[in-house]
C-alpha cells in the first residue's frame, strides 16, 4: 500500500500537537518527557510536502534553532557533524534549521517518527547549546 501526504497529515494530527497548518505545511509543537516540572521543553517542527521533479512526493522535517547571524556557524556545524545522525543544517531565511527529508511513497510510519524524534531532540540540544534557550 502506498503512503500519501494525506495519510501522513492524518497521522500527524492524531499523534502530535498541531500549532498551524497551510496547504502542504504542518507545524507541530514537539514535547519532550519532563525530568523536572519546571523544565518543560518543546521544539517547533515544520513538516512540509515537497515535490521533486513534479512527480515524486517527499516530506521535509525541519526545526529552527536560532538566528544565523548570531552564531559561530563553524562550531555549530562541527557539533551537528559529531552529534547527529538524522539531520543536516541549513540556513532558511534568517534562521539556522535542522532538517531531514524522506520519500513519502511506501513510507513506513517508523521511517517518519524516528527521524522526527531524533531531529527534534538534536534541535533542542543545539538550540540550548548555541543560543542559550528554548525559543523555538
Amino acid at each position: 500500500m502506498s503512503t500519501t501526504w494525506a495519510d501522513l497529515a492524518r497521522y500527524i494530527h492524531e499523534e502530535y500537537e498541531v500549532i498551524s497548518e497551510q496547504d502542504d505545511e504542518i507545524r507541530i509543537l514537539f514535547g519532550f518527557e519532563q525530568h523536572d516540572e519546571d523544565d518543560e521543553r518543546t521544539q517547533v517542527v515544520i513538516i512540509v510536502r515537497e515535490v521533486l521533479d513534479t512527480q515524486h512526493e517527499w516530506v521535509q522535517i525541519a526545526s529552527p534553532v536560532g538566528l544565523a547571524a548570531s552564531v559561530d556557524l563553524r562550531a555549530l556545524l562541527t557539533e551537528i557533524g559529531h552529534s547527529s545522525i538524522a539531520c543536516g543544517a541549513a540556513i532558511m531565511g534568517e534562521h539556522v534549521v535542522l532538517r531531514h527529508s524522506l520519500p513519502i511513497k511506501d513510507l513506513d510510519i517508523h521511517e517518519f517518527v524516528d527521524p522526527l524524534s531524533l531531529l527534534a531532540g538534536t534541535a533542542d540540544q543545539i538550540e540550548e547549546m548555541f543560543f542559550g534557550g528554548d525559543e523555538y
